[in-house]
């Protein structure tokens, strides 16, 4: 989508930070940075601004807002605590963590896909953790780009994406992580499930909690609720936890995965593939390949694949062929190849 003429991409100086703040509480949208993506920023208290989060990305009212906080002390402004949610809170924020719990009466149902839970974390990213705490209330914000579509990792890519939907972005440089929050439900704090991977590991947490942590059984959705259907109302209530449909950050051009890329299969490739790697081939190659990092190195590649995922999307390719992070490695390439996985899916 092309950016519009009052669209404002804004440095994080304290002038720009309190007029943003500002807008905030008046209801409006803000992209903002945060160390995984970009997202769309509005008050979580107010039930209209987050449905004009819902409106700008044309996001399924079903698909639940992450709740970001400025200090570990707001948790139980927004969120039922318990002993596991506090331990991981101790360990990993201001951090990559979103938490699962149940919710307070602030929050409300338009930011929840009407459930009696919240997606809540602490973000690391010292601007917006000034916004947040200059707004005086929580954020919702979701990653800041077109509903399915790759995440933003730069203030320009919110502006390309969302154009003339928004109108205040703040710019606090390309996101350090470069892919979104791990997720972990906590409503039941004795069955910890991992929901969606990202750079705090399933072993990680397992270690801070002292006990597993569950995967959901492969091709199921999230539980809406831990109890009986009966005992929710039987009512058609959204999934838990955003980032959760099979096809997700994907770029329009379609995408196939291969566990490695030879030079022989991209000999034998056309012009109008593009091919993927995780790292930098060792011989000089045609225009049409790139890569994540030069060394192969997992955190430089998940700083990389959402740009490189763009990049090559608007480069009209017929197909882009992508290289999985290695199982072997463990940790962050489980969740590179979440994401990978989710590109490369179909309708």
């Amino acid at each position: 989508m092309r950016a519009d003429a009052t669209t404002r991409i804004y440095r994080g100086t304290p002038r720009n930070l309190a007029f943003l703040a500002g807008r905030l509480r008046r209801g409006d949208l803000v992209g903002v940075p945060t160390e995984t993506v970009y997202g769309l920023a509005a008050d979580a208290t107010d039930a209209q601004a987050c449905g004009r989060i819902f409106a700008a990305k044309r996001r399924p009212r079903s698909d639940p807002l992450i709740v970001h906080i400025a200090t570990r002390a707001d948790l139980s402004r927004v969120a039922v605590p318990n002993a596991a949610a506090e331990a991981l809170a101790r360990k990993f924020w201001p951090g990559p963590l979103t938490l699962i719990l149940p919710k307070t009466g602030l929050i409300p149902d338009a930011a929840t896909a009407d459930q009696p839970s919240v997606a809540v974390r602490l973000p690391a990213h010292p601007l917006f953790r000034r916004l947040i705490a200059l707004t005086g209330r929580p954020l919702a914000a979701p990653s800041a780009n077109p509903f399915g579509y790759v995440s933003p990792t730069t203030a320009e890519h919110v502006r390309q994406s969302l154009g003339s939907r928004i109108r205040h972005i703040l710019d606090g440089g390309p996101a350090r992580i470069g892919l979104e929050s791990t997720i972990v439900d906590l409503r039941d704090p004795l069955r910890p499930v991992l929901l969606r991977p990202g750079a705090i590991t399933r072993a990680a947490l397992a270690a801070a909690l002292g006990r597993p942590v569950a995967l959901p059984r492969r091709g199921t959705k999230p539980p809406s609720h831990p109890t009986d259907d009966a005992d929710c109302g039987g009512g058609a209530i959204g999934q838990i936890a955003p980032g959760q449909g099979r096809r997700h950050y994907s770029p329009a051009t379609p995408v196939t995965l291969h566990r490695r890329i030879t030079a022989r299969q991209i000999a034998a490739g056309s012009a109008d593939e593009a091919w993927l790697l995780l790292a930098r081939p060792p011989r000089p190659v045609a225009a049409n390949v790139v890569w994540l990092d030069p060394r192969g190195d997992l955190r430089g590649a998940a700083r990389t694949l959402f740009a490189r995922l763009r990049e090559l999307d608007r480069r009209g390719f017929r197909r882009i062929h992508a290289e999985r992070a290695p199982v072997r490695a463990g940790g962050l390439a489980d969740a590179l190849n979440d994401r990978l996985e989710r590109a490369a899916a179909r309708d």
